[in-house]
């Protein structure tokens, strides 16, 4: 950067022209051009309309009126200077300073006392609760008091909030913990729990008030996996079945059997507590998109309820697995035994997880306990539906086939994704109150 010759006599003094090239002298003049532009901190500059690299530093307070002047008066005529307006950093001041030390105390103090809180509405999933209906379900007083439910799971952190007084008897087949434990990724059992027996009123469980056992069979394999061994599950299911005397087993998992040969421990269980009358909920699977040709096991057990998830709308979620009609010993399935039997709201559904936060999930998992959460409220305004010690299975397909006509019209019609239709809980539970023996 280099100064050029000095300007004509004419030129009003504010006025200092300087030619302008970084590449050949910024370095050789710096500290002499560093003086210089300290001097013309607070100019503007009025660059040569034949070569803008050469501009004139103008006093800015003659800005606006000395366009044509100068341009005759430099001989630039007929053309029209513009200038180059700078726009100047504002300038650190003590008083400024001072002021904003000053909001920041104040700031500060104001969120130490919550003045500045707000609070945003934490999401729900109420849509699911109201579009399956069970909302009406409990409008008559029904919490699943007196109803046993026994849930297979990951584990559960019991120490969130929505479980405020809840009692919950815990097994653990993964660990040696005596109080509830959640092994999962993303706390699975926990989110699981949350949609059954949430105390809290941001979102009340679709069954509160049931008696309630956690079984910890699953674990996060590392790599963001649930997994367990079949054999852990079916100790499980024996366990809430013969030790914790369920009423109702929930089964948010599931896995694969061949189509032929030997019967899985898992599904082995789960025939035989719904042998006895116990009721075995659980999930269809989230394979629709690789589908294997079949819902999983165990809810792929005859007298299983299994679980398909739908989306908010009634739509089947593109990820729930398809039934197929036969089943895996080559038997044609016949109503109310159809794979899936229901489908339930399992997209983006808002729960319960660790740290005592509320997550979002997805799966015929989710749906699987808003099914499990009606059948409680069924089988507590419905007591002798209950299993009965040295029962048969009577009640539990009498209950199916009222499932079944719950979502139906006149013809019995069955899909092989959504089965036979969204949950009602109120249509079924009306549908149950007219079983008179079983």
């Amino acid at each position: 950067m280099a100064f050029a010759p000095p300007a004509a006599a004419a030129e009003p003094a504010s006025d200092v022209h300087f030619y302008v090239d970084f590449q050949t002298r910024v370095h050789e003049d710096h500290n002499r051009v560093a003086q210089a532009m300290e001097g013309l901190r607070d100019v503007e500059y009025l660059p040569e309309p034949s070569d803008r690299r050469i501009v004139s530093a103008v006093d800015p307070t003659v800005i606006g009126f000395q366009d044509q002047w100068r341009s005759e008066t430099m001989g630039w005529a007929p053309l029209t200077v513009e200038p180059v307006v700078q726009h100047r950093r504002r300038r650190f001041s003590i008083s400024g300073f001072v002021v904003f030390a000053l909001l920041v105390s104040a700031s500060l103090l104001m969120w130490q006392n919550q003045w500045l809180v707000v609070e945003l509405p934490l999401p729900q999933s109420e849509w699911a609760f109201e579009e399956t209906e069970l909302r009406d379900a409990q409008a008559s007083g029904l919490t699943g008091e007196g109803v046993r439910v026994c849930m297979v799971d990951t584990g559960m952190d019991a120490n969130h909030d929505a479980f405020a007084g809840v009692n919950v008897q815990f097994k653990d087949l993964v660990g040696s913990s005596r109080t509830p434990t959640d092994y999962g990724a993303v706390a699975h059992g926990t989110l699981m729990a949350g949609l059954l027996l949430s105390q809290d009123d941001h979102q009340l469980g679709a069954a509160p008030n049931v008696s309630f056992a956690m079984v910890a069979a699953l674990s996060d394999n590392g790599n963001g996996e649930n997994t367990g061994l079949d054999a852990d599950v079916a100790d499980a299911i024996r366990w809430c079945q013969f030790e914790f005397s369920a009423d109702i087993i929930s089964l948010s998992l599931g896995g694969s059997e061949e189509r032929s040969g030997s019967e899985g421990g898992s599904s082995s269980a789960t025939r035989q507590a719904t042998d006895a009358g116990i009721y075995v909920v659980a999930a269809a699977g989230n394979d629709g998109l690789d589908d294997d040709g079949d819902v999983a096991s165990p809810s792929s057990a005859r007298l299983a309820i299994s679980v398909a998830a739908s989306i908010e709308g009634g739509d089947v979620w593109a990820n729930s697995s398809v039934g197929s009609l036969i089943d895996r010993d080559g038997e044609v399935r016949e109503h109310p035994h159809m794979k899936p039997e229901v489908a339930a709201p399992g997209e983006r559904i808002i729960s319960t997880g660790g740290e005592n936060r509320w997550y979002s999930s997805s799966g015929t998992s989710d749906a699987t306990v808003f099914v499990t959460g009606a059948l409680a409220l069924i089988l507590e305004a419905q007591p002798m539906l209950k299993p009965q010690p040295n029962g048969d299975a009577s009640c539990l397909i009498a209950v199916k086939e009222a499932l079944m006509e719950s979502m139906q019209t006149d013809t019995i019609v069955h899909d092989e994704r959504s089965g036979y239709g969204v949950l009602n809980a109120q249509s079924w539970l009306e549908h149950t109150s007219q079983i008179t023996s079983c």
